[in-house]
């Protein structure tokens, strides 16, 4: 198995798009309260994306995730509501997982690969179920628009994965699998708290 069939097969235990809230999203089944909960929580921890990227020195590419936090501002605005701390426990584990990961380079590149590997899905999942379901403000799709082709933040993962020693891999995959892991529950916790 080579290192990228790794971390995926990692990510695979925790596939975001067979989680039961994105289920609901693309099928139209959630609330527009549980998607304005979402807006609310999960944009908590899209602004700690940056720093991921800052501890690989990608400025240019942790500017461009500054840019996607305004974004996704646009995306609550539309549901009339705004981003602010998160207040569900699983969100709020998210947020320190995410903070401890980004802050040093080994673990962010495995904490950013769990991440960007599934936007692309999940964003254009996401998106078609907003067009197909849902009457809303089109400044809640820019967003999802924006991350649902590759714009390659995963090949430079990869690249940056590539230089590091033999002995750093494994630190890369449980970083990978924690994030996934934080990931899936944090979505769990929001469908908890709207759904259940």
């Amino acid at each position: 198995m080579n290192f990228k069939q790794a971390l995926d097969s990692k990510i695979a235990d925790y596939n975001l798009l067979k989680h039961p809230f994105y289920q609901a999203w693309s099928a139209g089944e959630l609330s527009v309260e549980s998607l304005r909960s979402y807006a609310r929580e999960y944009g908590a921890f899209i602004s700690t994306v940056p720093e991921g990227w800052e501890a690989l020195n990608e400025i240019e590419t942790a500017e461009e995730e500054t840019e996607h936090i305004d974004l996704w501002a646009d995306f609550a605005a539309g549901l009339d509501t705004t981003v602010d701390e998160a207040q569900i426990p699983q969100v709020k584990a998210l947020m320190r997982t995410a903070h401890e990961l980004f802050s040093e380079r080994t673990t962010a590149l495995g904490a950013l690969y769990a991440f960007e590997v599934q936007q692309p899905a999940t964003a254009q999942s996401k998106l078609t179920g907003l067009k197909t379901f849902y009457q809303l403000p089109k400044s809640v799709e820019p967003y999802f628009e924006t991350h649902s082709h590759n714009e390659h933040e995963t090949e430079k993962l990869l690249e940056h994965i590539g230089t590091l020693p033999s002995d750093s891999h494994a630190t890369v995959v449980q970083a990978c699998e924690t994030m996934s892991s934080a990931l899936w529950d944090a979505l769990t916790g929001i469908h908890d708290a709207e759904c259940a």
